[in-house]
């Protein structure tokens, strides 16, 4: 057989039919391979046959069976049913089941017979041919598709730089403002450290530790472009120099604002000199505006600039900044924040004697 060659299954219970038959086909160099019924069609069938000619009338297994068999290998394979004289009603029903035409038997006009065949075949090379296409098509796409997937890791690894570059020079410029400053050198840092504490205190999940650390580090950023040399004058601030250090929340959260990646941070930034009865700055907002994380903030910065030394006033020991913030607990700060934050600072105080009675019971309380 040529390369070229198509094959053709015949299943004919009548050996006269299959030889006539074969012959033709063969004749016009066709493969023939013979069935003589059903079960032995569905045994030799694969999918290298281009064309199944199929008698309707045989024993075990009739044509309408087989079809019904051919049907679940999807194979795909025209099938031209043989159908006596007085049996057009069989090839009606045979076409319904899927088959692509029908011939009748006995065959006389074998020009006709021929044509029926090449149309035959040509509608499996059709198939075959969309075939190749859609596994072509399906092999494109997911070649583009792991393109696409080694692309966007590419450009997760280069966001993810770009937001760790970003972070380190912004860091750079806050310590280098904390260090034109001597009374609030350090503040970054601590507070950093106690919201950080107070996050895996309080059970927060990984990528609001993220967030909540951003945040701290760049609470006061908004200082960059703030002139705060009136911090460090001896005496009290002119109500002008309260009206000008406030202002860095939002000159801050604008600092932040193109940074897309920390939107949240920007949020909170803005937000840090709030306060729980809505009487805070910059915004007035209240406690059920202010999620949680902008609420440790607000508590651990407030700590840290109550035991921070300053210019205009002494700073606070731990324990007064601890009765201060449960002084303030509802009011200012968030009850549930202050109750965390104490029963963690506590682990961290030189002594137990620094906190009054009252609030070591307290801390014992929420421990139990």
């Amino acid at each position: 057989m040529s390369k070229s060659a198509t094959k053709i299954l015949v299943a004919d219970d009548d050996s006269m039919v299959r030889t006539i038959v074969s012959k033709i086909l063969e004749k016009s160099g066709h493969y023939v391979d013979t069935a003589s019924d059903g079960k032995e069609l569905l045994d030799l069938v694969d999918d290298s046959y281009d064309v199944i000619i199929l008698d309707i009338n045989m024993p075990g297994m009739d044509g309408f069976e087989t079809m019904a068999g051919l049907n679940l290998l999807n194979y795909d394979i025209p099938v031209l049913f043989l159908t006596g004289a007085g049996s057009m009603d069989y090839a009606v029903k045979a076409i319904n089941l899927g088959a692509y035409d029908f011939l009748t038997k006995p065959i006389k006009d074998i020009h006709f017979f021929n044509v029926k065949i090449r149309r035959a075949i040509e509608k499996r090379r059709y198939v075959l041919q969309e075939r190749q296409y859609k596994a072509a098509l399906e092999d494109d796409i997911q070649v583009k598709a792991n393109q696409l997937e080694e692309q966007n890791k590419l450009l997760l690894t280069y966001s993810s730089s770009l937001e760790k570059a970003t972070v380190q020079l912004m860091t750079s410029l806050q310590n280098a403002m904390e260090e034109k400053d001597y009374y609030t050198a350090g503040h970054t840092m601590r507070v950093t450290e106690y919201a950080l504490m107070l996050g895996v205190a309080m059970g927060l999940s990984e990528s609001e530790i993220i967030v909540l650390k951003r945040a701290a580090q760049f609470h006061d950023i908004g200082k960059l472009v703030i002139d705060i040399s009136c911090i460090q004058k001896p005496g009290e601030l002119t109500e002008d120099e309260w009206v000008l250090l406030r202002k860095h929340p939002v000159v801050g959260a604008n600092i932040i604002q193109p940074l897309g990646f920390m939107e949240r941070e920007q949020f909170i930034i803005r937000h840090h000199h709030e306060r729980l009865d809505g009487t805070g700055y910059p915004d007035g907002l209240n406690g059920d505006q202010l999620d949680d994380l902008t609420k440790i903030l607000i508590v651990v910065d407030s700590y840290d600039a109550m035991t921070s030394r300053r210019n205009y006033r002494q700073n606070k020991t731990m324990k007064e900044a601890v009765e201060e913030l449960f002084s303030g607990s509802g009011t200012h700060f968030s009850p549930d924040v202050v109750e965390y934050f104490c029963r963690s600072i506590v682990d961290f105080a030189p002594t137990k004697d620094v906190f009054s009675q009252e609030h070591l019971d307290n801390i014992h309380m929420i421990n139990q």
